[in-house]
């Protein structure tokens, strides 16, 4: 994962002697970012740390641009999700839909839960499985359908 920050510092260098600005600006975040949980941690971080930071400033930018968008500043908005596309380069690409209902069914077949009230159990684990690759919303939606139609199934 060091190639991660190595790819970083690589992009930063090309941006700032193309005087891409926007993308400087977002990349000097991220390796302050990165280098602010090193010193905080006393430690290098591991490869899923890294990740973790760059998906939760995914997180905060698009937050934040829906916030902007409620607020009617289109411009910061889209400001927002232009940083957004340059910090998702950096992640892996996220998996379908249709996988990660795939990982909730495999992980209810594998836990046998009595339905939603062991949502924590399964959403836990599901995560665990899919870590920086997903959205935690989608997977939350997907397991409480899921959790639902085996409650149903029961109930019938």
């Amino acid at each position: 994962m060091q190639d991660i920050l190595k790819k970083i510092e690589d992009d930063f260098k090309t941006s700032l002697k193309t005087n891409d600005k926007l993308k400087s600006d977002v990349l000097r975040m991220l390796k302050s970012s990165i280098k602010n949980a090193e010193i905080e941690k006393r430690k290098e971080l591991l490869p899923e740390e890294i990740m973790a930071i760059l998906s939760k400033e995914v997180k905060k930018r698009k937050e934040a641009a829906e916030m902007y968008k409620k607020g009617g500043r289109q411009d910061l908005a889209e400001k927002e999700e232009s940083e957004n596309e340059i910090i998702n380069t950096y992640l892996p690409e996220k998996i379908s839909e249709e996988e990660i209902r795939k990982v909730i069914i495999k992980t209810i077949n594998e836990t046998k839960p009595s339905g939603p009230a062991d949502f924590g159990k399964v959403m836990g684990l599901v995560m665990a499985q899919l870590k920086n690759q997903v959205d935690g919303a989608m997977v939350s939606q997907i397991t409480r359908e899921e959790l639902n139609k085996l409650q149903n199934d029961k109930g019938s």
